[in-house]
C-alpha cells in the first residue's frame, strides 16, 4: 500500500514518549517501536520512504495503518513496547527462541507449606524462580545435597494432601530429606525459615552460612555436643559441595549479569552467564532471526528486555556487563532499576580485567552455540525430510524437491549487475556448484530482464550438457525446484526463460520478503506457509543463501572498479607505483588513511605526488559519499 494513503496528519501525532504500532489490511499488528518524541518518529517513516532502509521500507509499504500510545515516561514507552511485542509477536520485530529448554530451581513461597522443585518451561506468577541452569541433572544434584541441609518441602500437592489425611509422612521424611510439616513434625514458621535457608543460599549469600555453621560446630565440640557438631559437620560439608560445582570466576563477591552476541549471515546467539557471589550460578542462551537493520545496540537492548521483562525482582542483579551498549542505555538502566525495586543498576561495558575475560568467555560461548544450532538443524536427518514433504506439499509438486536452486540478483543503482546461483541437495547446500553470474547490456537494465538473463544462461549450459559426450558437471543437473528471491515479476521472468527454452517442466517459486510470502506463476494471491514450519525455514536459508553470495560477488566487482577508478585517475601516478601503493597500504582506503610522510616511504612517490594523491582521493570520497549516501547495495527483493 502506499504509505501516502493513511500517513497521519502532522498536527495530529503528539509529541510526547509513547509507543506506536502498524498494522496490516487485516489489522493484524507487523511492528511495534517506541519513541521518546512520536510526532518526530513516525514522521521519519513516511518523510521519504524511498530512502528507508529496504527492510523498514517493506513494512511501511506492508502496513494499512498505525496507531499509537502516549505515555508518561520513556522507562514505560520501554515497557510497554515489549508487552506488545510478547502479545502480538510481529513480523518486523526481532523475535527471539531459546536456544535450548532450560531448567530452573523454583520455590512455590506463597503455599502454606512452600514447595522447592526443579522446571521447565514457562514462568507462573508466585513463584520463586533461580537459574536457569546448563544441565538438569547437575541442579537436581544440588538439589538433593541442599535437602540435607535445608529439609523443605518437594511433594506434589496430591502427595501433601494424602500425607495429612493419613498422618503418615511420606518416605523422604522419614529419610531425614523433608522436615514433613504435613504431620506437624515443624511449625509453619520453622518450615519457612528453612525455606528462607535455602533462597538465600541460591541468592547468593553463602559465606555467611558455612561461616556461622563452622562457628556452632565449634562451640557445639565444646560442650562434647558431638551430636550436633556431626550434624552441622555434614551440613558444612554438603553446602561445600554444592559451592564446588560452581566455578569461582571473580575474585570478588561480585553478583552481575554478563551478556555477549555472535552474529553470522542469517542468525543471531546471545548468551549470558549469571555470576553470584563471584561464581557463574547460571546460563541462558537466545537464537535470534538477524534482520537486516539489526545492529549490535539494538539488539542488545531487545535481548535486554528478553532477560528481564518478566524476571523477579531478585533475579536483577546490581551489574550488568554487555559487549555492546544497547540504544538508549539511561532508560534501559532507569527500566532495570524499576525491575530491581527502585534499586540501582549498572549497565556497562567492561574494558580491562577479569570482567572483561570472563565476557569473551561468554562471547565464545555465542559462537559455539550458533555453531551447535546451525549444525543440529541443517543436519537433523528427519527435519529436513520434513521440510521437503512440506515444500511439495504447499507448491503442488509431483515429489520432494530434493535439488533445489536459488537464483537472486544485486547491483548498485542499476550499476554492476550480478547474479547468483546456489544450489541445496536434500536441504543441505552443495557449495561446489556455486555459480556467479555478470550481467551487462541491454539486460542489466532492470530487474526483471536481470532475472530472465541469468535464468536463460544457466539452463542454456543444462541444455548443452545434455546433448555433449562428456556432460558439464557445473550445469548438467536438472533442479526440482528453481527459487527466485522476489515476488511476482521475477517469478514470471524465471518462467518465461525456462518456457522458452522448452523447460516448462521444472517448477518456479519466489520467496518474497515482505511478508516472507510464496508466489507461484500466474497466481493472483502468494502461498503464505505457517511462520513456525520447516518448509519455510529451508526457503529462508536457500533464498538468504542466494543473497549473500549475489552480495559478496558484488561488492567484490565494486570494490575491484572502484580501485581502478580511484587510482587510475591520479595524474602522475602509474602502473607501477599503484602496485607499489597498494602493497603497502593493502588498499585503497588504507592509502586514503596515509599521510604525506607515510606515501612517501614509497619509492617513486614525492611531495608533489603525495600532496596529489591525498586531494584526488580525498576528493573522489566526498563525491561518492554525497551521491550515494552510505553506500548500501540495493538488491532486487520484489
Amino acid at each position: 500500500m502506499d504509505p501516502s494513503e493513511y500517513r497521519p496528519r502532522t498536527g495530529e501525532i503528539p509529541t510526547s514518549p509513547g509507543v506506536y504500532r502498524f498494522r496490516d489490511e487485516d489489522r493484524r499488528v507487523i511492528y511495534v517501536g517506541k519513541a521518546k518524541n512520536l510526532r518526530q518518529r513516525l514522521n521519519s517513516y513516511f518523510a521519504d520512504p524511498a530512502n528507508l532502509h529496504p527492510r523498514t521500507f517493506r513494512m511501511v509499504h506492508t502496513g494499512a495503518s498505525v496507531e499509537w500510545t502516549v505515555v508518561g515516561t520513556e522507562v514505560e514507552a520501554l515497557q510497554l513496547e515489549w508487552t506488545w511485542i510478547k502479545e502480538f509477536s510481529p513480523r518486523f520485530n526481532v523475535m527471539f527462541r531459546d536456544d535450548k529448554s532450560y531448567p530452573y530451581l523454583a520455590i512455590t513461597s506463597k503455599d502454606r507449606y512452600p514447595r522447592v522443585f526443579v522446571t521447565r518451561g514457562r514462568r507462573k506468577p508466585g513463584i520463586t524462580y533461580f537459574g536457569p541452569f546448563g544441565q538438569a541433572w547437575a541442579i537436581r544434584e544440588s538439589l538433593d545435597l541442599l535437602l540435607k541441609v535445608f529439609p523443605v518441602r518437594t511433594c506434589t500437592k496430591g502427595v501433601l494432601q494424602r500425607a495429612e489425611r493419613s498422618g503418615r509422612p511420606c518416605l523422604l521424611g522419614y529419610i531425614g530429606k523433608c522436615s514433613a510439616p504435613c504431620v506437624g513434625q515443624v511449625s509453619e514458621e520453622e518450615h519457612r525459615e528453612l525455606v528462607r535457608g535455602i533462597t538465600d543460599f541460591m541468592s547468593g549469600n553463602t559465606g555467611t552460612m558455612i561461616t556461622d555453621r563452622k562457628r556452632r560446630m565449634a562451640a557445639a565440640a565444646e560442650v562434647y555436643d558431638y551430636e550436633t557438631a556431626a550434624r552441622l559437620r555434614d551440613e558444612i560439608a554438603a553446602l561445600e559441595k554444592v559451592l564446588a560445582k560452581n566455578a569461582v570466576v571473580l575474585s570478588m563477591n561480585a553478583d552481575c549479569d554478563l551478556f555477549a552476541v555472535h552474529f553470522d549471515d542469517l542468525e543471531a546467539s546471545v548468551q549470558v552467564f549469571h555470576v553470584r557471589g563471584g561464581r557463574i550460578r547460571g546460563e541462558r542462551g537466545w537464537i535470534v532471526e538477524r534482520l537486516e537493520d539489526s545492529t549490535p545496540a539494538s539488539l542488545a537492548a531487545d535481548y535486554l528486555r528478553q532477560a528481564y521483562g518478566e524476571a523477579d525482582p531478585q533475579a536483577v542483579p546490581p551489574e550488568v556487563l554487555v559487549d555492546t551498549l544497547p540504544e538508549e542505555p539511561e532508560s534501559l538502566s532507569d527500566w532495570l532499576r524499576d525491575r530491581r525495586g527502585g534499586r540501582r543498576v549498572d549497565l556497562r561495558v567492561p574494558e580491562r580485567g577479569e570482567k572483561r575475560a570472563l565476557l569473551e568467555t561468554v562471547r565464545q560461548n555465542a559462537e559455539q552455540a550458533l555453531i551447535l544450532h546451525r549444525t543440529r538443524r541443517a543436519s537433523d536427518l528427519t527435519t529436513r525430510s520434513e521440510a521437503l514433504k512440506e515444500i511439495q506439499e504447499h507448491l503442488g509438486l509431483e515429489e520432494p524437491p530434493l535439488r533445489i536452486e536459488a537464483i537472486d540478483n544485486s547491483h548498485t543503482g542499476g550499476q554492476d549487475v550480478v547474479g547468483s546461483l546456489v544450489v541445496f541437495e536434500d536441504g543441505l547446500p552443495v557449495k561446489r556448484d556455486y555459480r556467479h553470474f555478470a550481467v551487462r547490456g541491454e539486460a542489466a537494465r532492470d530487474d526483471t530482464s536481470s532475472m530472465y538473463d541469468v535464468v536463460s544462461r544457466r539452463f542454456t549450459r543444462y541444455l548443452e550438457s545434455l546433448a555433449s559426450d562428456e556432460p558439464d558437471e557445473r550445469f548438467g543437473y536438472r533442479p526440482s525446484l528453481l527459487l527466485v528471491d522476489g515476488g511476482p515479476p521475477q517469478v514470471a521472468a524465471a518462467r518465461r526463460a525456462l518456457d522458452d527454452l522448452g523447460l516448462a517442466q521444472i517448477a518456479v517459486a519466489g520467496l518474497a520478503k515482505r511478508l516472507e510470502e510464496v508466489w507461484l506463476p500466474g497466481d493472483d494471491f502468494p502461498l503464505v506457509l505457517p511462520r513456525g514450519s520447516e518448509g519455510l525455514y529451508l526457503l529462508q536459508r536457500v533464498r538468504d543463501e542466494s543473497h549473500r553470495f549475489a552480495i559478496t560477488y558484488h561488492r567484490k566487482r565494486r570494490g575491484r572498479s572502484s580501485t581502478a577508478s580511484a587510482l587510475d585517475s591520479i595524474p602522475g601516478l602509474g602502473p607501477a607505483k599503484r602496485k607499489a601503493l597498494l602493497a603497502e597500504f593493502g588498499s585503497v582506503a588504507g592509502i586514503r588513511r596515509a599521510g604525506p610522510e607515510e606515501l612517501q616511504r614509497v619509492k617513486g612517490v614525492g611531495p608533489s605526488l603525495a600532496d596529489t594523491i591525498q586531494r584526488e582521493l580525498n576528493g573522489a570520497q566526498r563525491q561518492a559519499g554525497g551521491a550515494q549516501p552510505g553506500g548500501e547495495e540495493s538488491e532486487s527483493d520484489e
